[in-house]
């Protein structure tokens, strides 16, 4: 089952005074938080809606793998406005889509699994009795909610979507915490500095020196998506000369082609994965999903008691 997720990062940042996801959360920012804690959770898939100062913050997640898009009129929109094009964008490439707003970064990494394991069709976290984030979409709710009215914002689309919210007990304050003002933020740090230590895996394939990680494999994924390297780049937000060079970097170590090129036509060339090309990223998104899964394991029973 492909689970995928959406991050709305496009708001001004208005009652916090200060750009919310590039704020420091330790030594790493409200943004990298959220990004690591899906990703320590498998999840690969990651949508960023950026509106304001969109190429600072696509500069700043540049390394991390991820598909941006942006919000235009983040100025006389709604958050739900972003969340539709996070959601739009995934609801044929995902069975599930997890959501949240970029000012909610404490959730664990545990919290994400258990609204997985559920198989709940839409659910989201609660703890000392109160709802918070990421929620859990399945893609079959998708069209309802974005061709609703947007009365009451997502969480209105949501209510008239058809399907019961299903609640998912959590021991994760996280899911409560945001930064919407400088007290919230205050808040937030303490809270931070308060949790438990936690792995972080990143998962390189080597010879001399590693050559395929998780940025090569959405950079392949998003060539197969667009059908061209320079509009997988630009998802990417990474040169399209240094696209090329992942790619020949990448096939001058596995000694065979990965993408298949045509030329010209109405509609110009295009790109696409070769069939060896598409089963190697399949096979390395399932090492990598199960690699995790063991690492989380061994984790526990290593560290558990301890941390």
């Amino acid at each position: 089952m492909q689970i995928g997720a959406v991050i709305v990062a496009a708001g001004m940042s208005s009652r916090m005074g200060d750009f919310k996801p590039m704020l420091n959360i330790g030594s790493i920012t409200i943004a990298q938080r959220i990004v690591a804690t899906f990703h320590q959770a498998g999840i690969t898939r990651i949508a960023v809606v950026t509106g304001y100062n969109a190429p600072l913050l696509e500069r700043h997640l540049a390394n991390c793998g991820l598909v941006f898009l942006r919000n235009e009129n983040y100025e006389t929109t709604q958050m739900f406005d972003s969340a539709k094009i996070g959601l739009a964008y995934l609801r044929d490439k995902c069975d599930r889509v997890l959501f949240t707003p970029v000012d909610i970064p404490l959730f664990t990494s545990l919290t994400v699994t258990k609204l997985i394991e559920s198989d709940a069709a839409l659910c989201c976290p609660v703890c000392e009795g109160q709802t918070g984030h990421p929620l859990l979409i399945a893609s079959s709710l998708l069209d309802r909610i974005l061709s609703d009215s947007g009365e009451g914002g997502l969480q209105g689309a949501i209510r008239r979507c058809g399907e019961t919210m299903t609640e998912i007990e959590v021991e994760d304050p996280g899911i409560l915490h945001d930064a919407d003002t400088p007290a919230d933020y205050a808040a937030l740090l303490a809270y931070h500095n308060e949790q438990l230590i936690r792995p972080e895996i990143g998962i390189s394939l080597s010879r001399e020196k590693p050559f395929f990680d998780e940025k090569t494999a959405m950079l392949l994924s998003l060539v197969e998506e667009t059908g061209s390297v320079r509009h997988a780049c630009e998802r990417m937000q990474i040169s399209y000369s240094g696209g090329w060079n992942i790619i020949r970097a990448l096939e001058s170590q596995l000694h065979f082609p990965l993408l298949e090129r045509s030329q010209g036509g109405a509609s110009g060339g295009e790109s696409r994965l070769t069939e060896r090309g598409k089963r190697l990223l399949g096979c390395y998104e399932r090492y990598s999903a199960e690699l995790r899964r063991q690492a989380k394991e061994l984790f526990d029973a290593c560290f558990g008691d301890e941390l």
